[in-house]
């Protein structure tokens, strides 16, 4: 897994959610974002026109063929996330596939259990 984008901080939390989502391979970026580069991106992608606490834009759903699978990438706006931790792992998931808007709750009660998991 290449976490070198991921800000170090941030590299144990992503490892544990992919982990937890059973990717084992692929690259990703994190980057935490001021409010206003925040707010830009979600009203360039989802029309919204405030800052939001975090952003997922995944790129592969299904492993190259060559190379490494690119994942995506994550923005976190320190200043609207209760937790950059949290914002990290979830992000990360929404890269991995999951979405809770869309599921049965699979998706927030997984991370729970990678948040939980960070804690012990």
């Amino acid at each position: 897994m290449d976490l070198s984008d991921v800000p170090a901080e941030l590299r144990s939390p992503v490892s544990a959610a992919l982990d937890a989502a059973g990717v084992r391979d692929g690259h990703l970026a994190v980057e935490l974002v001021h409010e206003g580069r925040m707010r830009t991106l979600n009203y360039a992608h989802r029309g919204v026109d405030e800052a939001t606490d975090v952003l997922a834009f995944p790129i592969d759903d299904q492993p190259a063929e060559t190379g490494p699978r690119e994942l995506g990438d994550v923005f976190i706006c320190p200043e609207r996330a209760s937790d950059v931790v949290e914002a990290a792992v979830h992000g990360t998931l929404h890269l991995c596939g999951y979405d809770h808007e869309d599921d049965e709750g699979e998706m927030l009660a997984l991370q729970d259990r990678v948040m939980a998991s960070l804690r012990s």
